[in-house]
């Protein structure tokens, strides 16, 4: 896989922690750095550990998927972003919880990575190699997510909707190019 197809992996991945970061920055009204790094460090800690998480599961059965790799990746990937998507155009109350404290942050950073744990396991179906991936999807969360914490404090959730549907788009085209891949040999 190539460096520009996990950075735009990464990118697809990190939006719903983009989203969340620009709620966070709702409920500041001003941000500081220190609430920056927090949400970049939880969203990027566990954007990192999930892909790994879900490659180390799926190792189990590497021989099984071998065959299906393709098609695993494909539907992981189109399932991921069109949940996004759907997420997206659902009418929901927004919790604005100021508090950065672990009690708050790690049910968030669990929920906004669930989606790379899956990531994790088409990896390991297309023996991509994880620490370099997954390193690079959590400092590219990190840094999507810091900067969401700022664009929340200064403009609103204007964009969220936005995000949700770009990253849906982004895993899509990139689950179908590696299905098409496969198909054309």
């Amino acid at each position: 896989m190539h460096l520009y197809e996990l950075f735009a992996i990464g990118v697809g991945l990190s939006m719903d922690a983009f989203a969340v970061s620009i709620c966070k920055g709702l409920s500041v009204g001003k941000a500081q750095l220190r609430h920056a790094l927090c949400v970049g460090l939880y969203f990027g800690i566990f954007q990192f550990l999930m892909p790994v998480i879900g490659y180390l599961i799926s190792s189990f059965f590497t021989s099984i998927l071998a065959s299906i790799a393709a098609y695993v990746a494909f539907g992981l990937l189109a399932f991921i972003g069109i949940n996004m998507i759907r997420e997206a155009f659902e009418e929901k109350e927004e919790d604005l919880d100021s508090s950065f404290s672990p009690k708050t942050m790690f049910p968030l950073a669990i929920a906004t990575s669930i989606d790379a744990l899956a990531t994790g396991v088409a990896f390991s179906a297309m023996q991509v190699s994880i620490l370099p991936a997954s390193a690079l999807i959590g400092c590219t969360t990190f840094v999507i997510s810091s900067v969401g914490l700022y664009i929340g404090a200064a403009f609103g959730n204007r964009f969220e909707k936005k995000a949700q549907i770009t990253g849906g788009v982004i895993l899509i085209l990139i689950g179908l190019k590696i299905l098409i891949e496969h198909l054309l040999g």
